[in-house]
């Protein structure tokens, strides 16, 4: 029986109920929202379980929403069953004052430089990770540069003025 997003869907939810929202299908790629406390519940159900079989962590990112207040930062896993072929992506959000996620380095091997690094950029605290430490950024760095804290360009600049291009 091939592997679908409905019965991946159908899986999750016996398992974990209302606890999974958001359900969306973006160009046939299922993405689902959790609460960051059960992500790692998820992950290990992901998996485990002898139908879904979401063993290979291919990408873990995450991005920052600064208009989602308690909800800023939000870390997103791509994982892929290898023999089905087919991918997904789940999501979970924390906020930006304590940005406190579960470690899944443990779980999947290749979790722990992209945790490292998602940290680095966004200041997300894995915990439980075993090293969580800059590894492209420098270590006296004190802010995180992916986040959208600081105003894109330059304020003084003259020659960005509209006045120049002809805007009023």
């Amino acid at each position: 029986m091939a592997l679908t997003n409905e019965t991946i869907r159908q899986h999750l939810t016996e398992k974990f109920g209302e606890e999974i929202y958001d359900w969306e299908e973006p160009y046939g790629l299922l993405t689902f929202t959790s609460n960051k406390d059960l992500n790692l519940k998820i992950l290990q159900f992901l998996f485990d379980d002898p139908t879904l079989q979401f063993r290979f962590l291919t990408d873990l990112c995450a991005v920052h929403y600064p208009e989602k207040k308690g909800k800023e930062i939000a870390v997103v896993y791509h994982l892929h069953n290898l023999v089905n072929n087919i991918r997904i992506r789940f999501k979970v959000f924390t906020d930006i004052n304590q940005p406190d996620v579960f470690s899944a380095a443990a779980l999947y091997a290749s979790g722990n430089w992209m945790e490292r690094e998602t940290y680095d950029f966004y200041g997300i605290n894995f915990i439980g990770h075993p090293n969580l430490v800059r590894i492209l950024n420098a270590d006296e760095m004190d802010y995180f540069p992916m986040r959208k804290e600081y105003p894109l360009e330059e304020q003084t600049r003259v020659d960005k003025d509209d006045e120049m291009f002809g805007r009023d």
